[in-house]
């Protein structure tokens, strides 16, 4: 895997195939391994894209708190380095509110979003401090027990019991990230702004997609994105957990190739 000198710190990603630029942001706590289906199946077509973030994958954790802006302009000077821009922008997560930020930001370089299993109001108070809970510790015991207890909730039980090699994969990466990455990027969260003002605002084409059995940002998360980004279309993946690109990658690449050809 590559990597480059990105603002400060060693950051891996991977850049394969041709074309439209499609470049894929990872959630907390995985890193760009989580997109292995999507690269299969449209590097062919496009440009793929994936950074680790800073503090994940084979990237480096330098700061106690990673705020969103740092992710988003990572990103940004990653794609400066690769001369690349007119992206279409596709987060998971917290991906998916690192794309808000790139938005507000660099909103000249996007052509087009693909929220998935996100959100965009802030946290109340009792998930702002689980922020701050979690983060201590992940630095005190680690990420084993961490990354068993979360599992569930992270993909839909019947896919743990049918897909065993899919929570696999998932418990490998939250088990190889850094506990001290992974603690940064809670404390950014927790001090994140509220996004629900730039929904409106959002001029590009979006995709909102999210899995019907999403315990961390339901369905009706999706909706109230859908219901403030004028012209977003919504997809729903029946049966999927937070991690619909993983636990059903052929009816997720279904709705997002489908929307890719909406740009052409």
């Amino acid at each position: 895997m590559p990597t480059k000198q990105i603002r400060g710190i060693k950051m891996g990603y991977e850049d394969t195939g041709a074309g439209v630029p499609l470049v894929f942001v990872h959630g907390h706590p995985f890193d760009r391994s989580m997109w292995r289906e999507q690269t299969t199946a449209f590097s062919s077509k496009y440009r793929i894209i994936s950074p680790d973030l800073r503090g994940y994958g084979k990237s480096e954790a330098v700061a106690d708190k990673t705020m969103l802006e740092e992710f988003a302009s990572d990103v940004a000077a990653l794609l400066d380095e690769l001369k690349t821009d007119d992206i279409v922008l596709c987060g998971l997560s917290m991906g998916g509110q690192i794309l808000f930020e790139f938005y507000r930001l660099f909103p000249q370089r996007v052509r087009a979003l693909v929220l998935a299993d996100t959100f965009a109001q802030l946290d109340d108070e009792e998930r702002k401090q689980a922020r701050f809970d979690t983060a201590e510790r992940l630095l005190r015991d680690g990420m084993h027990d961490y990354a068993e207890e979360v599992l569930p909730k992270m993909i839909a039980s019947a896919t743990i019991q049918e897909q065993p090699e899919v929570a696999a994969h998932v418990l490998t990466m939250m088990r190889g990230t850094s506990p001290k990455g992974a603690a940064a990027a809670l404390r950014g969260r927790a001090e994140r702004p509220d996004y629900t003002p730039l929904l409106p605002q959002i001029n590009v084409p979006t995709l909102i997609v999210v899995g019907s059995r999403d315990e961390f940002t339901p369905v009706a998360d999706a909706e109230f994105m859908r219901d403030r980004i004028r012209g977003s279309k919504m997809a729903i993946v029946e049966g999927a957990g937070h991690m619909p690109n993983l636990e059903n990658p052929a009816e997720f690449n279904r709705v997002v190739d489908e929307f890719l050809k909406t740009l052409e």
